[in-house]
């Protein structure tokens, strides 16, 4: 007996090929949108790395000069916002400023002279001099800022590690003393005992026994607030160079973090 083949209706066979087209179309959208997703991500991996190796030539004079005055208005505004306030020395063991040395050997004898208590209250009064005077800086370093040059800010950039504090020491120094010094004097000479020491240390200064700042108590003062001063700064500014992405403005990372400074 004949078996008749039976011959698949067109309709079927192009209902067919439409299917397989259709999911051929899916999965080549599917996998077109998973690449797209997936390309912004790998481009990020591929592009961050490469952000920051970047050699000396790529970084620009306007960029070296905006990125290190970034840098440093940042670490000077951090060091006299944490020493400017009440305790910002006297609560703080790395600045804090000791009783000069001729009136430390004698505190002992004053002490037992029953002066302890103005002793204390010279101790801290010198403490808050610094602290009071240290708030004069902050425009004497925005005007250090805008007289560096080029060559100031490319050098102070590859150099070491507080070379930002360094720059501002050289230029600084003695405007700070002449702004500090008004300042302190303004505090010590309302305590009597600041004013017997100057009495004392200016009798032992013609003996060569006191010299220098310590000739007066304003003055080492002023001393002491200066050296707590930058100080500060260095810390600030190696905080800086180690962590520029965690502590930098955009151009900060730039510059700091691609030399790796």
């Amino acid at each position: 007996m004949r078996k008749h083949l039976q011959v698949q209706p067109e309709t079927d066979i192009e209902t067919d090929e439409s299917a397989v087209q259709m999911q051929q179309a899916t999965h080549h959208f599917t996998t077109r949108r998973r690449a797209l997703l997936w390309l912004p991500a790998a481009a990020g991996m591929l592009i961050l790395p490469r952000a920051w190796a970047l050699s000396w030539a790529d970084i620009s004079n306007q960029d070296a000069v905006a990125g290190l005055k970034s840098a440093l208005g940042s670490s000077t505004a951090q060091a006299i916002a944490k020493l400017a306030v009440e305790n910002g020395f006297w609560n703080n063991a790395k600045v804090k400023i000791p009783l000069p040395d001729y009136l430390e050997k004698a505190s002992g004898l004053l002490n037992a002279m029953g002066m302890r208590k103005q002793v204390d209250e010279l101790h801290l009064s010198l403490n808050r001099a610094a602290e009071k005077a240290v708030g004069e800086a902050k425009p004497i370093f925005v005007n250090a800022v805008k007289s560096m040059s080029v060559q100031d800010a490319k050098g102070i950039i590859s150099g070491g590690q507080d070379s930002g504090t360094q720059y501002f020491k050289g230029k600084t120094t003695d405007t700070l003393r002449g702004k500090f010094l008004p300042v302190v004097t303004s505090v010590t000479q309302r305590i009597g005992l600041a004013q017997k020491y100057n009495e004392l240390a200016g009798r032992g200064a013609q003996f060569g026994l006191i010299k220098g700042d310590d000739t007066k108590v304003e003055t080492y003062v002023t001393h002491r607030a200066l050296e707590g001063l930058f100080t500060m700064m260095a810390d600030e500014e190696k905080a800086i160079r180690a962590d520029p992405v965690g502590r930098g403005t955009d151009i900060v990372k730039k510059v700091f973090g691609a030399l790796g400074k």
